[in-house]
């Protein structure tokens, strides 16, 4: 009895670390991980230092962004924080168009 009474404070204090601080961490690393493998051309973004600009062109590891005055830079895939707002879908192709205006 007297062992339990020394480890149930450890046990508690162990249960509330991981319900307050890795789950809810484990839970943003895997939507920021979403989020940065979801990325697309066209996209408007926000890097971790501020930059905010819409995506050039991307591949596995870089990003290149355009920025308003039209200059590109490249970043790392990893430095994007969060898509303010996710580029439009394309049309469908424009033979389709074509028929839907002659509709």
């Amino acid at each position: 009895m007297g062992n339990l009474g020394t480890i149930a404070p450890l046990i508690i204090m162990f249960v509330l670390f991981y319900f307050l601080l890795i789950r809810p961490q484990q839970k943003k690393q895997k939507s920021v991980q979403s989020m940065q493998s979801s990325l697309k051309k066209g996209d408007k973004i926000v890097t971790i230092g501020g930059l905010h600009g819409f995506i050039d062109s991307i591949d596995d590891n870089k990003a290149v962004i355009k920025c308003g005055d039209g200059s590109r830079l490249t970043y790392e895939r990893s430095a994007i924080r969060e898509v303010i707002e996710a580029a439009p879908e394309k049309a469908a192709s424009a033979k389709e168009v074509k028929l839907e205006k002659q509709d």
